[in-house]
């Protein structure tokens, strides 16, 4: 809990207290241990005490069982007996102020981005791109960003895929090569995406991270409490979005340098799946993270089962850890053990290696940065018990805070304004249009030019008939005359014959 008369929070005690500096606590922690060895109660005393200090957070509620902080916690016989051991005298059970949130919008405020704001990077691993297919998206993004097309959501990207595919010629020039394998291998990943429930987090209203930035009436920092049991049957979909939430937390916030207390404290539960099959690149640009966001006052904390769930790199930037049990059957479960226990800065009193495979459920190796940034001596200590309810609550007190909720208004209701999907639509439908229409224009062109030709040919047989008829009416008319002639001169002549011969007319 948050001492606010030393400005510290107190985290444990075994032979001594433990202190948490609240001007340390951005450089970042570790919580970790095997199942049921008491990880959860850690989170939530360290998020108890944050907030308690003004401190915004954000949880990562895996499973389920972070609701009870809406709810002052209930006495039992293990929290008495940790009050009473550490002598808690002036302990008190309360609820802390909390905003759910939810990606399929069923146990809390609708979490959304848009496909630009999460950026290829990140879309290619969602996708299991390989390398090739990931250069041919990032070239996607590109055109879209030249072409100011917002990418919403999938059914944007999937008709800027297509688009880029079917104009591949006209781009190459420009961005490179687009082969046409990786364009269908980022349709049919796109495809599975959505038949897994990818789509959902993907539209708007977008999320804006500086609304996690919240108090309570109390001036307690807001918890919000991201329901993660239906999303974390996606493994890959879940350590994504997260990544990108700790990505956008970062580009947000400005330069903060070093404050006495955090801006935001992040959790986030089952961290190893952030890291999992992650291509080096990327692993690279989360250590870089890590390791500047803490300028801008942001404290993550990760939670796994094994410390060698997280890379070395990541691993480095973390300067309070909490240790609980490990479990080493096997020489190599015994490897982790012993890279776990040489981690801590030796503590003479015990062997660290044994003390890890011997604590007890609520027990744990603890180091922290003291005032002056160096890690402490590692502490066998018992943790602090919770005072929000350690039990899930009803659905009908998390609908109740969802209802009271301000942001309800803001995040309630899915908007799909224009995007690339409506343009690029919008441009197919004109161009084909625009065919249409010379096709058509074309079609009665050749139309116009065939009637012409049988307008002319016609017209050319009508003169050839009539030529025809002429020829033979004049030919007729000068056969008569002709004839009638030659009669008449046959006749004269026969006459003229006949009279000159015998002198008179003789009748034929």
């Amino acid at each position: 809990m948050y001492l606010e008369d030393m400005h510290k929070v107190w985290l444990a005690t075994g032979e001594k207290p433990v202190y948490l500096e609240p001007g340390m606590a951005n450089r970042h922690g570790l919580i970790a241990g095997a199942t049921g060895t008491g990880k959860t109660v850690t989170l939530k005393v360290l998020a108890e005490s944050f907030s308690d200090m003004g401190v915004p957070v954000f949880l990562a509620d895996v499973k389920g069982d972070l609701s009870g902080m809406c709810q002052p916690g209930t006495e039992n016989k293990h929290i008495r007996r940790s009050i009473d051991t550490m002598g808690l005298g002036d302990f008190q059970y309360k609820s802390y102020p909390v905003t759910f949130w939810d990606v399929y919008g069923k146990k809390g405020l609708n979490v959304r981005t848009t496909i630009s704001e999460m950026g290829p990077e990140l879309l290619a691993r969602l996708l299991d791109l390989n390398e090739t297919q990931t250069g041919i998206l990032r070239i996607v993004f590109r055109i879209a960003d030249d072409k100011g097309l917002m990418l919403i959501d999938l059914k944007d990207l999937r008709a800027m895929v297509e688009h880029v595919g079917a104009n591949a010629k006209e781009y190459k020039l420009i961005y490179g090569n687009i082969a046409s394998q990786s364009v269908g291998a980022i349709q049919r990943a796109l495809l599975r995406l959505e038949d897994e429930g990818g789509n959902v987090f993907f539209g708007e209203p977008d999320l804006l991270l500086s609304d996690w930035i919240e108090w309570g009436e109390d001036g307690r920092g807001m918890m919000n409490i991201l329901e993660c049991q239906e999303l974390f049957l996606h493994p890959l979909i879940y350590g994504t979005f997260l990544l990108w939430m700790l990505s956008e937390l970062y580009e947000m916030l400005p330069e903060a340098g070093d404050l006495d207390k955090p801006k935001m404290a992040f959790f986030f539960d089952e961290a190893h799946l952030l890291f999992k099959d992650a291509p080096k690149a990327l692993v690279e640009k989360v250590e870089q993270v890590v390791r500047l966001i803490r300028s801008k006052g942001v404290s993550v904390w990760f939670i796994t089962q094994n410390p060698s769930d997280i890379p070395d790199s990541v691993l480095g930037q973390l300067g309070n850890r909490v240790q609980h049990a490990l479990r080493a059957y096997t020489p190599s479960e015994q490897k982790f053990v012993k890279a776990a226990a040489k981690s801590f800065r030796e503590n003479p009193a015990f062997d660290t290696e044994e003390a890890i495979m011997a604590l007890g459920v609520g027990e744990a190796l603890v180091s922290v940065l003291d005032a002056d940034g160096i890690p402490t001596v590692v502490e066998r200590a018992n943790i602090l018990p919770p005072r929000s309810s350690m039990a899930a609550v009803e659905g009908y007190a998390i609908q109740s805070a969802i209802d009271a909720s301000p942001l309800k208004e803001k995040y309630g209701t899915t908007v799909d304004e224009e995007s690339a999907y409506e343009i690029l639509k919008g441009e197919a439908e004109e161009a084909a249009e625009e065919a249409r229409q010379a096709a058509e224009a074309l079609k009665a062109e050749k139309e116009r030019k065939e009637q012409e030709k049988i307008r002319k040919a016609q017209e050319k047989e009508e003169e050839r008939k009539k030529k025809e008829k002429e020829r033979k009416f004049k030919n007729s008319i000068v056969g008569k005359v002709a004839n009638s002639a030659v009669n008449t001169i046959g006749r004269e002549v026969g006459r003229s014959l006949i009279r000159g011969i015998l002198g008179s007319l003789k009748r034929s």
